[in-house]
């Protein structure tokens, strides 16, 4: 039961993924030399994931309070799009060599109840396996 005790502060429990997920950014950002407004895709990893949100690592910090659309790959093939609101940035450090993710920790704001509850299921087959051992 230790591994409860660490994330006891934590709403939901997260489960470790390396999952592909694709960040789109709902609002515009401006680009500072045209004013022009434009919108930020990128393919990512998906290193942990919970029913509430994830961690996802990337080089291209977005700032805490960035609304984004998220479609995780799933292993069985399926997609999960939820919507989802950029918690905090986490940047890369690195120490004696080893370079430490980088990325934000996104919070689910919500998406389609049946993403959602494949999401949920994902999840917690995942936790349930991981309990077992």
């Amino acid at each position: 039961m230790d591994r409860n005790s660490k994330d006891h502060s934590r709403k939901h429990e997260r489960i470790d993924t390396s999952l592909s997920v694709r960040v789109s950014t709902i609002e515009a950002d401006r680009d500072p030399w045209t004013g022009r407004p434009y919108f930020r895709t990128s393919q990512e990893t998906c290193s942990n994931l919970s029913r509430g949100g994830a961690f996802v690592r990337t080089g291209e910090l977005l700032e805490p309070g960035k609304r984004v659309l998220l479609e995780i790959s799933l292993p069985n093939g399926s997609q999960v799009e939820a919507i989802g609101r950029v918690a905090w940035t986490k940047r890369a450090l690195e120490r004696r060599g080893v370079e430490l993710d980088a990325g934000v920790g996104i919070e689910f704001l919500g998406g389609a109840s049946s993403q959602l509850s494949a999401l949920a299921d994902f999840v917690a087959q995942r936790d349930d396996t991981r309990g077992d051992t």
